[in-house]
C-alpha cells in the first residue's frame, strides 16, 4: 500500500487540540442556551443544510483534493474556535463598551466573526502555505470554516426560536419553522459566502509575485467579507425587517451568483492549468506524457483507477490514487514555478512528488513507461 504522508500533521494536530479545547466551553454555552429537547431538535435541523453545502465545496475541490484532515480542521475551527472567540468578543465588548443591539448586529458581529473565521485562512497562509495553490483552495477552506461556524450558530438561533422569550415571543414550532426557513433553507451558504472573500484574497496572495498584493489581497478580502456580512445583518434593521428581502434579492443574490460563477470558472481552468504544467514537466522527463490525460481529466482518472483495481485489486487502485495525487501536486507546484511564485524548498518538494510517482508507478497496471526524472 502507498506510504502515509505526514505533511501538515503538526498544523492539523495543533488546530485540532485548539478546537477540542474550544469545544468544551461551546458545549457549556449550548447546554445553557435551551432545554435538552429544544437543543436536540435544533441540532438536527441545523445539520440539514450541512450535507448539501459540504458536497458543493467538495465538488469544487475535485481536481486537487485538499487533505481531508485539513478540511475537517477547518470545519472544527469554524464550529468551535471561531464561534467561541466571536461570542467572547461580542460579549465582552457589549459589557465593556455597551454596544446597542443594532450596533452589535450590524457592526461588531461582522467584524469579529469574519476575523475569527479568517484567522484559520491566515494560519494556513503563514504556516501551511504549501497547501494553498490559488483562489479555489482559498474558497474551499473558507467554505469549510463557514459551514462549521454556521452549524453551531444555527443551533443557538434555532433553540432560542423554539424556546421563545418570556413575555415577548411564545416560541414553539411556529418560531422554529420561520428561523429554520430563513437560516437553513434560504441562506445556508451565508457564512461560507462571506468568508469566501477572505479566501479569495488569500488565494490571490499565493498566486501573486507582488509584495503589495500579497499583503493587500487578504486584507481587502477580509474587508469585503465584513462589508457583505454587515449588509446582510444590517438589512434586518431596515423597514422593520422587510429590508432583508430587498438586500437579499437585489444585492446578496446577484453577488452570490457572481461568486459561484467565479468559483466554477476557476475550477474549469484547473484542467488547462494542470495540463500545461504537466506537459512542461513531461518535456523535462519527470513523467510520461501519456499519463497526463489520466491525471487532468476526471473521467479518465476514474477509468484508470478501475483499470488498476481490475489488474491489481484494492492495492492497485490505492497505488493509482497515490500516483495521480502526487502528479496533481507536482503539476500545481510546477505551475507556480513557471509563474515565478514558487514556495520555499520547491525543488525538494518537487523531487518528493516525483519520487512518490516513481514508487507508485512500479506498483500499478498502467500501459505507459514508468516515470523517474529529477526535478529541476
Amino acid at each position: 500500500m502507498p506510504p502515509r504522508r505526514s505533511e501538515s500533521v503538526v498544523f492539523t494536530v495543533v488546530v485540532s487540540v485548539i478546537a477540542a479545547l474550544a469545544a468544551i466551553p461551546i458545549a457549556v454555552v449550548l447546554a445553557l442556551s435551551g432545554e435538552p429537547r429544544s437543543l436536540v431538535i435544533a441540532a438536527v435541523l441545523a445539520f440539514v443544510p450541512v450535507g448539501p453545502v459540504l458536497a458543493s465545496y467538495l465538488w469544487l475541490d475535485r481536481y486537487e483534493p485538499e487533505p481531508r484532515t485539513l478540511l475537517a480542521a477547518g470545519l472544527a475551527w469554524g464550529a468551535f474556535v471561531a464561534t467561541l472567540v466571536a461570542l467572547l468578543v461580542q460579549g465582552i465588548g457589549g459589557f465593556v463598551v455597551g454596544f446597542t443591539e443594532s450596533q452589535a448586529l450590524a457592526v461588531v458581529a461582522p467584524i469579529s466573526e469574519e476575523a475569527t473565521k479568517g484567522l484559520f485562512l491566515l494560519l494556513l497562509l503563514v504556516w501551511r502555505r504549501n497547501e494553498l495553490d490559488g483562489v479555489l483552495d482559498g474558497i474551499v477552506y473558507a467554505g469549510m470554516v463557514g459551514i462549521g461556524f454556521a452549524f453551531t450558530e444555527n443551533i443557538l438561533y434555532l433553540a432560542a426560536a423554539y424556546d421563545g422569550t418570556p413575555g415577548q415571543d411564545p416560541g414553539g414550532l411556529a418560531g422554529l419553522g420561520v428561523t429554520f426557513v430563513v437560516r437553513c433553507l434560504a441562506s445556508p451558504f451565508a457564512h461560507p459566502f462571506f468568508t469566501a472573500f477572505t479566501g479569495i484574497g488569500v488565494g490571490l496572495a499565493i498566486s501573486s509575485r507582488s509584495r503589495f498584493v500579497q499583503i493587500a489581497a487578504p486584507v481587502g478580502g477580509y474587508l469585503l467579507a465584513v462589508l457583505m456580512h454587515a449588509a446582510w445583518n444590517g438589512s434586518t434593521l431596515l423597514a422593520e425587517g422587510l429590508g432583508f428581502f430587498g438586500v437579499y434579492f437585489l444585492v446578496m443574490a446577484p453577488i452570490f451568483v457572481l461568486v459561484i460563477v467565479l468559483a466554477i470558472w476557476v475550477r474549469s481552468r484547473e484542467r488547462v492549468l494542470l495540463a500545461q504544467a504537466l506537459d512542461d514537466a513531461a518535456r523535462r522527463g519527470l513523467m510520461p506524457a501519456a499519463d497526463i490525460p489520466h491525471v487532468v481529466d476526471l473521467a479518465s482518472r476514474r477509468r484508470a483507477r478501475r483499470f488498476a483495481r481490475d489488474h491489481g485489486g484494492a492495492a492497485g487502485a490505492a497505488w493509482m490514487r497515490e500516483y495521480q495525487q502526487a502528479a496533481v501536486e507536482l503539476g500545481y507546484l510546477h505551475h507556480r514555478v513557471l509563474r515565478g511564485t514558487a514556495p520555499p524548498q520547491h525543488l525538494e518538494r518537487g523531487q518528493r512528488f516525483v519520487d512518490r510517482m516513481h514508487l507508485a508507478r512500479r506498483q500499478i497496471a498502467f500501459p505507459v513507461t514508468p516515470a523517474g526524472g529529477t526535478y529541476r
